[in-house]
């Protein structure tokens, strides 16, 4: 095959890997944004309290969060491939001993320990899908495209979150848990068979890409102990944990205060993450200002977890909410959670151009577990901030985090693309 012919082939099928890395995204991410949508159902389902909710939500978190950074290790050492199938495949098993072991009947009703360890097992193993899906696109695709890329695969998880909101309460309720177990792990299965069918290295011929790759210098500082690159995974981390207190309690805000459309309310939400991601990667690609783009999320996202809890704090001093406050509560959530949640692409791409394409395994999987840290810790926060205060109190917790992030996130500079680990 001539250079040119791999070249044109590699520019035609690099689609298919972004098509992969988003399903394979998507098939875990509808497992740990799509179960809390069914907190309500899970909550009597198992026959829960609120604390125990939030533990067995968290769980899930928990073990992302351990399994994230040897994932990512891995796959720098290993390579996208052997570690995304090998992800797949264990997860869609984990999903379906759950659907025949972990799910309540009318006769039985699984303990918590049993509940607690299938989702923490899911979490542990659904952790590969990561960083190595994240490595495939970045090796993939050139700079100037990788911000969209990369907010494209972003869009998995307010994708499979609009799925998960639409399709797994409606499963639970008249099918049972069994059901949604069983339907996530065939999820799995599916992405399994096109992962194996389209995912590999990108060809030896391909100048841009692969050629620089193989010949860039290993970047001077070791990920591990990258300050810069630190603070961008702390900053990533605090800014997830209002993002997560909308996903894991956002369904039960709306039931235990407004009585509103919450499956309506929650797929809108995720639906308009979706395009942010595409529109804010594609944008930065185009202005070379990923770092500006950040820094005005946070502030974005601070000012509107500070009017939501203004805006609650008002229904609340209301003898009853009535029609019209429960569309401007509805509508003031979507808004803020579509806020805090359109930046994702474009920080993964940050970081990952920072740390080279070497090393970009092992920085993702850095970030992922700095977010599922936040991920497991708010479902257990979220209870007690509620035993001590109220709603109001949640949401401004929430501005306060995003305000605590922009203080990590570095400044903005001049040419912000032209770093030396640039280099794919």
């Amino acid at each position: 095959m001539s250079q040119s012919a791999a070249f044109s082939n590699n520019r035609r099928h690099r689609w298919k890997v972004l098509g992969v890395g988003v399903a394979a995204n998507a098939s875990f991410s509808v497992a740990f944004s799509g179960i809390p949508i069914t907190a309500v159902l899970i909550r009597s389902g198992y026959h829960l309290d609120n604390a125990e909710l939030g533990l067995v939500l968290g769980l899930m978190g928990l073990g992302i969060a351990i399994s994230e950074l040897p994932w990512g290790l891995l796959t720098d050492r290993w390579g996208d491939r052997p570690v995304l199938l090998s992800g797949l495949a264990t997860t869609a098993a984990a999903l379906a001993l759950m659907a025949l072991f972990v799910s309540p009947t009318a006769g039985h009703v699984p303990g918590l320990p049993l509940l607690a360890a299938g989702l923490l097992l899911v979490g542990l193993l659904g952790g590969s899908v990561n960083g190595s899906s994240g490595r495939a696109v970045m090796t993939w695709f050139r700079e100037g495209e990788r911000g969209m890329a990369m907010s494209i695969r972003q869009t998995a998880v307010p994708l499979s979150g609009a799925a998960g909101a639409l399709i797994l309460p409606a499963l639970a309720a008249h099918s049972g848990f069994a059901s949604v177990y069983g339907v996530l792990a065939l999820f799995c299965g599916v992405t399994l068979f096109f992962t194996w069918l389209w995912l590999y290295e990108p060809a030896a011929t391909d100048a841009d890409k692969t050629h620089a790759t193989r010949n860039a210098p290993l970047p001077a500082t070791a990920p591990l102990k990258d300050r810069q690159l630190w603070r961008i995974v702390a900053t990533i981390g605090i800014l997830c944990a209002p993002q997560f207190a909308i996903l894991s309690f956002g369904s039960v805000f709306l039931h235990d205060f407004s009585h509103a459309a919450i499956t309506a309310a929650m797929a809108a939400l995720q639906c308009g993450a979706m395009a942010m991601r595409v529109w804010s990667g594609r944008w930065t690609d185009r202005n070379r200002n990923r770092r500006e783009f950040l820094r005005f999320c946070t502030i974005s996202s601070a000012t509107a977890f500070a009017a939501l809890a203004a805006l609650v704090a008002l229904a609340g001093q209301l003898p009853a909410v009535g029609s019209a406050m429960a569309t401007l509560l509805i509508v003031m959530l979507v808004l803020t959670g579509v806020c805090v949640s359109a930046w994702h692409g474009v920080a993964y791409t940050e970081l990952a151009t920072i740390a080279g394409a070497r090393n970009a395994g092992t920085a993702l999987g850095m970030a992922n577990t700095s977010v599922f840290v936040m991920c497991f810790l708010m479902p257990l926060a979220i209870p007690h901030i509620l035993t001590l205060g109220n709603w109001p109190a949640v949401w401004l917790a929430g501005s306060v985090c995003a305000l605590v992030a922009l203080q990590f996130f570095p400044k903005p500079v001049q040419a912000t693309m032209a770093c030396p680990q640039e280099a794919f």
